[in-house]
């Protein structure tokens, strides 16, 4: 039996339009049985049973019955509704400051009533402060009482009511063969039945223990659609064609002309990559491929060189990227290695960006549409519908985790008529071997773990805003041995939400500070594009000495000179943010320090989430490290961008806790694939519903 996956919410009269509820069930992704039924509360309150005040302590969350034996209105200090409740064994001051008039009708001298809340000591003597409150002799639950996550305009009564009907309805019949369930798993029903409603002898910490045998079935569960839904989505590729770029590479091909002009010998590592995108490229299987790498691992001239065999093969390529100061950093590069070999061809390298006038970006798009373009590099215009290419094949998308779903299903659709695309994405935030078991087990990965030579350490140093004197002394010092240095703001103005230092008025500080002698630029993301590519261009040729910008040069930017990063606020910035961050410098012979610059609150200290990411930067300059420890301290869908992308988050299963249930749904997802296709298919349905779009990008 398969669920509908209609609405949940009773359907509104013709023509209304959803209700307000159903409004707000939908905005929560409560729209089928199902959903409701795998929506868990996030705590619990315990209402099944009533305790006498005298057996209180101040600090206790306490269900009292009693009579009101005063209630009044007083406004000072403030409007508020005073009401003292008699239990019979002591009195309690229950205090409103936000009540209508029918719970003041409802707590009238002589009424009865059962309330709940947290008891503190007050002026007037013990006080619960904004309690539930029931009428006294209603009957007291046999679970306790879920509290669920939800918005504005959608009660508490009301989410448990449609959640109680939800999972009642819905169907969890078993997907999963008996005989190849976990070690001690629950049934199904009976696991979300005690997770919802769990009896008043079930302690706190068993409900919190995702040891617990009701978690390790949902987590086997979900990690199972997961596995399936990506394994199905690998399948379907199968099915699909690409073109064949089996181009032979003589000396006069452009793949070979570019290795010979190269101004320097291809690490280990790149060579062998370059090796695994060829073969995938002479087959008629799209490639989707992931290249990883560390920062400054040498991504780009990989690409490049897949390019090139590509437009060998007499096919177009694309390389799109989300920012347009990375995407120009890569034009300038593949520029200056392909397009005096592209002209000889007769062919050329085409720029697009929103940002750039009509008619260039018309001469542009036409070059595309004609196929003269044989290697287009742009941001988010590469895929406006203006542009249409004669003959892509091969689709290259930097820092992926960065577009949305529909963008990168928009750049494949631009393939050669009835064909996909070849597919490279590439990434400088490596991912950990759990994240890549899950989230891209349809991905074939290529990692770059090697660094060009005469890279040299980068030194991290924790420095406390007060000693900022110390940091001035020090890029004093690396201006006068003729280098240039970075200092990152997290924000443009000042701000009256954080009290951050700005880039604006840091630049200006720097100024004053360093002399007239030294040249200070200003770089963010508000700045007009000619403005930014002026400002970046006179760093990059040295003209600058110190740029003061924002998070805009986070990747892609490349100045061997640069050997200082000052981060300011470095609390603030994400652990991936900063390790990218740091790798704009050491990308030189020169030796290369960078300083994460922090403000501690008033007792000295950051917050413990900034201060595991702040203890990383300074133990370890391995990309891959960082990671694993990203991963830990974000969770996976933070790590992975996950609401920009679209990747369906992990509800319940933890990457770093549970690889012995992923090792299972990994094993056991293409023999239920092979042998009970019909329970694999409606597992996924159950599971990710119309989530499982996303991960045919």
């Amino acid at each position: 039996m398969v669920e509908s996956p209609a609405a949940r919410a009773p359907a509104s009269p013709p023509g209304s339009g959803p209700s307000p509820v159903q409004r707000a069930l939908r905005k929560l992704g409560l729209l089928r049985d199902i959903d409701f039924a795998l929506y868990l509360p996030m705590r619990y309150e315990d209402e099944t049973r009533v305790v006498r005040l005298v057996d209180t302590r101040d600090g206790d969350l306490a269900q009292i019955e009693g009579v009101v034996v005063a209630s009044e209105v007083t406004y000072r200090p403030r409007r508020q509704l005073l009401v003292t409740l008699d239990d019979g064994s002591d009195t309690c001051i229950l205090r409103f400051f936000n009540f209508y008039p029918s719970q003041q009708k409802q707590l009238e001298v002589g009424a009865k009533v059962r309330v709940r809340g947290e008891l503190k000591g007050g002026f007037l003597g013990r006080q619960i402060m904004q309690p539930s409150v029931k009428s006294a002799g209603t009957e007291l639950p046999q679970a306790l009482t879920p509290v669920y996550s939800t918005i504005a305009g959608l009660a508490q009564p009301v989410l448990r009511r449609e959640v109680r009907s939800g999972l009642a309805r819905a169907v969890l019949d078993e997907t999963i063969p008996q005989q190849n369930l976990p070690h001690r798993a629950w049934g199904l029903r009976d696991a979300l039945t005690f997770l919802h409603y769990p009896t008043p002898d079930v302690a706190m910490a068993t409900l919190e223990d995702h040891s617990h045998p009701a978690w390790q079935r949902l987590k086997a569960e979900e990690l199972l659609a997961q596995q399936l839904s990506q394994l199905q989505a690998r399948r379907e590729r199968a099915s699909q064609r690409a073109p064949m770029l089996d181009a032979v590479r003589t000396p006069t091909s452009l793949h070979a002309q570019l290795m010979s002009v190269l101004p320097f010998a291809l690490t280990g590592a790149q060579a062998r990559v370059g090796e695994e995108i060829a073969r995938d490229l002479t087959r008629s299987l799209p490639m989707h491929r992931l290249l990883q790498g560390d920062v400054g691992s040498g991504k780009t001239v990989v690409a490049a060189l897949a390019a090139a065999l590509c437009i060998d093969a007499g096919h177009q390529c694309a390389l799109m990227a989300p920012t347009e100061i990375l995407a120009s950093q890569h034009f300038g590069k593949l520029v200056s290695w392909l397009d005096p070999l592209l002209l000889e061809r007769g062919l050329r390298v085409a720029w697009l960006t929103g940002s750039q006038k009509k008619k260039e970006r018309d001469t542009m798009a036409a070059a595309v549409e004609s196929g003269e373009a044989a290697l287009v590099i742009g941001t988010h215009a590469v895929i406006s519908e203006k542009v249409r290419f004669k003959h892509l094949a091969l689709a290259i998308i930097d820092e992926q985790h960065r577009f949305g779903v529909a963008q990168r299903l928009a750049l494949r659709g631009k393939a050669v008529e009835g064909m996909e695309p070849h597919l490279l994405m590439m990434s400088a935030t490596p991912i950990p071997r759990t994240l890549a078991m899950s989230y891209y087990a349809d991905l074939d990965v290529s990692t770059l773990d090697e660094l060009p030579p005469g890279r040299t350490p980068i030194v991290t140093k924790l420095v406390a805003d007060h000693r900022r004197d110390e940091v001035i002394a020090r890029i004093q010092a690396q201006l006068a041995q003729g280098r240039q240095v970075y200092w990152v703001c997290p924000l443009i103005e000042e701000s009256e939400a954080m009290d951050l230092r700005n880039a604006t008025e840091t630049r200006d500080e720097l100024a004053d500070t360093l002399g007239a002698d030294v040249s200070v630029g200003l770089l963010h993301s508000r700045m007009p594009t000619a403005e930014k590519q002026a400002v970046m261009a006179s760093f990059t040729e040295g003209a600058l000495q110190v740029l003061v910008s924002t998070t805009v040069i986070e990747v892609g930017v490349d100045v061997p000179n640069a050997s200082l990063m000052v981060i300011e606020h470095a609390e603030r910035f994400g652990l991936s943010q900063l390790h990218q961050l740091r790798g704009r410098v050491g990308r030189g012979t020169a030796a290369s320090a960078c300083v994460l610059l922090y403000a501690p609150n008033e007792g000295g200290r950051v917050g413990e989430a900034a201060r595991a990411r702040l203890k990383a930067m300074v133990e370890t300059g391995d990309g891959f490290e960082i990671a694993r420890r990203d991963l830990e301290i974000r969770g996976p869908g933070e790590f992975l961008g996950a609401r920009q992308s679209g990747a369906p988050l992990l509800r319940f299963a933890d990457l770093t806790q549970d690889a012995l249930l992923l090792d299972w749904a990994r094993e056991l997802a293409p023999r239920m694939l092979d042998r009970h296709p019909d329970l694999a298919q409606r597992h996924v349905d159950r599971w990710l519903g119309s989530k499982s779009e996303y991960l045919k990008a």
